[in-house]
């Protein structure tokens, strides 16, 4: 039976769609679009239009572009997830964070919309923070927001990466920081620190969380966890030796997604990695440099659900 969706009028709602997108979110010109299209100016001047006037484009885009619902299909079934949104990438600029960033806000939107109460536990980082500004304010006090790590250096210096607090901000609910530095000074600083009813607290909310979002940290130079100044380069050249890929909330893990018995982990102070078939727990996370972590992360079943670009996406599948 043909489903008409290699239709004509298909393929054409789905120009258009692209379109619309790199022109509301890329911020593209329309001599940009139509030369990333390969079609004329007065072309992508129609395409545009034609988002609008077929409803596509309201504040976020409305139609699903038929190949990154393929490519969400795919690694869905590969790797069991339960949630997946892969958004459409600009061809110039494919390691762009705002279409994932919408469509993070978006599945994030869906909980906050529950009358009954949740707990939204966060980690930290780019991904997030821009996820949580791309989120209308609404007024949620019914619900928990809690962080899965600390937020401060050893020296007191805090990162400017924090997504708890302006979520909290942004929908009027109530917030649960994580009261401890990221890394402790070592095993029995840390065993000390968590014995505080605070942390105890704050874990024993991660564990309950309904929902976990968090970003996915590689493994070199570039790594957030060392450009913010939470591992020094000695520790990242062992962590490289050792076979690190990745790190979720600080927890640094290997290329089968295997959690790493090491020097560094032990001093992580972040709740621990919550059990990802239990409950929704999404990765927000793209870019050519984290693919790796993001493939061992996926391997390793560290989570269940990833929102992505289409060419993350793509280069996930035909590893």
């Amino acid at each position: 039976m043909n489903s008409g969706r290699f239709t004509p009028e298909a393929s054409r709602l789905d120009d258009a769609a692209r379109a619309g997108w790199l022109y509301y979110v890329a911020g593209n010109t329309q001599d940009e679009i139509a030369r990333k299209l390969g079609v004329s100016r007065q072309s992508a001047q129609r395409l545009v239009a034609m988002a609008v006037s077929e409803k596509l484009i309201k504040v976020r885009m409305d139609h699903p572009i038929a190949h990154c619902m393929d490519l969400a299909r795919a690694l869905s079934d590969r790797f069991e997830l339960k949630v997946c949104e892969v958004v459409p990438s600009d061809p110039d600029a494919p390691d762009l964070l705002t279409g994932v960033a919408i469509a993070a806000a978006a599945e994030l939107e869906k909980t906050l919309k529950s009358p009954d109460q949740k707990i939204i536990s966060l980690g930290t980082g780019r991904a997030l923070k821009a996820t949580v500004e791309q989120l209308p304010r609404m007024a949620c006090p019914q619900h928990i927001v809690v962080s899965r790590l600390g937020n401060m250096m050893q020296d007191g210096s805090a990162s400017p990466y924090n997504a708890t607090i302006r979520l909290a901000e942004r929908i009027g609910a109530p917030h649960f920081p994580y009261p401890l530095p990221v890394l402790a000074q070592d095993a029995e600083e840390l065993a000390a620190m968590q014995q505080q009813k605070a942390v105890e607290n704050t874990i024993a909310l991660c564990q309950r969380a309904d929902l976990s979002l968090v970003g996915i940290g590689q493994m070199d130079r570039s790594a957030p966890m060392f450009v913010d100044g939470f591992a020094s380069s000695a520790e990242m050249d062992q962590l490289a030796a050792a076979g690190a890929a990745g790190e979720i909330t600080s927890w640094v893990y290997d290329r089968q997604g295997r959690v790493m018995d090491c020097a560094f982990n032990a001093r992580v102070a972040s709740a621990p990695l919550p059990r990802a078939a239990e409950r929704p727990v999404i990765a927000v996370a793209t870019g050519e440099a984290k693919l790796p972590a993001i493939r061992a992360a996926l391997a390793g079943k560290l989570v269940n659900g990833l929102i992505t670009s289409e060419a993350t996406a793509s280069k996930l599948l035909n590893a």
